[in-house]
């Protein structure tokens, strides 16, 4: 039976000075969901706007559905200014209120969660009462709660992080995050691992994944840490990155791959898309194997 995926967040344009490209985290995970043949729905908002019909086009070209996806005559589309520094690091000044503030609760995005395998979430999106409430109630309907923190300042605090933790199955965090957490709960481990082991007691998380960069990613699951360095490419921007590792990881990990090649396919597919401009560069897996080496 074909695994199926669900994303709850963010759907907007990137702006970057060269011009938008189309992104969210959440959208950006099911898009690769979508191309590596894993069955993904993703809910959201749109405004309606040029740019909500754009983004309606943009997945229609990708042959992704949009049915879940709804349109907010109050609030407009949103956009995210994107600047790179000298390393290509982006940061990201996010406008609000925006139609995926504002996500609401219907029978028809119940159902699609009851039905999948997995539920992908993200702190961000619960920037809005409105959003969260629905977010919230979607986590009592799934089976597998996949948490990708997804830290942006100042759309956070660590009562909702401290929520949104307890109810993972799966998190995929990055270095920087990780340093927060630990100062936010008072974790105490000096190395990645003493770190990972004290966040999956506390919370009872299953499985957590700590993104490193260009010093790859490490994955603990069932007490034991599984390592990669990572792959080493030229970096465009890192937009979308860790969203690529997301998708990979969680399309290996439903189809039942054994950790190291899960974490080896993760890191493959977020490098690549490094390498890429903007967060949705066409691939297969032809393509991002040449472009690795």
């Amino acid at each position: 039976m074909q695994n199926k995926v669900i994303t709850i967040g963010e759907i907007l344009w990137d702006v970057f000075p060269e011009g938008k490209k189309a992104g969210g985290s959440s959208m950006n995970v099911a898009l690769n969901l979508h191309k590596q043949s894993i069955d993904s729905s993703f809910i959201s908002a749109i405004g309606d706007d040029e740019n909500g019909k754009e983004l309606f086009d943009f997945l229609a070209s990708n042959h992704f559905a949009t049915d879940l996806i709804q349109i907010n005559d109050q609030l407009p589309t949103s956009t995210v200014v994107v600047q790179l520094d000298e390393n290509h690091q982006a940061t990201y000044t996010i406008k609000q209120p925006v139609a995926w503030d504002d996500i609401k609760i219907t029978d028809k995005n119940i159902a699609a969660v009851k039905q999948a395998d997995a539920l992908v979430y993200c702190s961000l999106t619960c920037r809005a009462e409105e959003s969260k409430k629905t977010i919230l109630t979607l986590l009592e309907n799934a089976r597998t709660k996949i948490f990708d923190i997804n830290l942006r300042a100042p759309f956070y605090t660590k009562e909702l992080i401290e929520a949104l933790l307890a109810k993972a199955d799966i998190l995929k965090i990055n270095e920087d995050e990780i340093l927060w957490v630990k100062e936010s709960f008072g974790l105490s481990g000096n190395t990645d691992e003493q770190l990972l082991k004290q966040l999956s007691s506390q919370f009872n998380i299953e499985i957590i994944c700590l993104t490193l960069g260009d010093k790859g990613a490490c994955v603990l699951k069932d007490g034991k840490l599984f390592k990669h360095p990572g792959y080493k490419v030229q970096v465009a921007d890192t937009v979308g990155a860790g969203d690529a590792f997301l998708a990979t990881f969680i399309a290996c990990y439903l189809q039942g791959y054994p950790m190291e090649t899960t974490l080896d396919n993760a890191c493959k597919v977020g490098a690549f898309v490094a390498s890429q401009a903007g967060a949705n560069p066409n691939y297969n897996k032809k393509i991002y194997h040449m472009a690795l080496g």
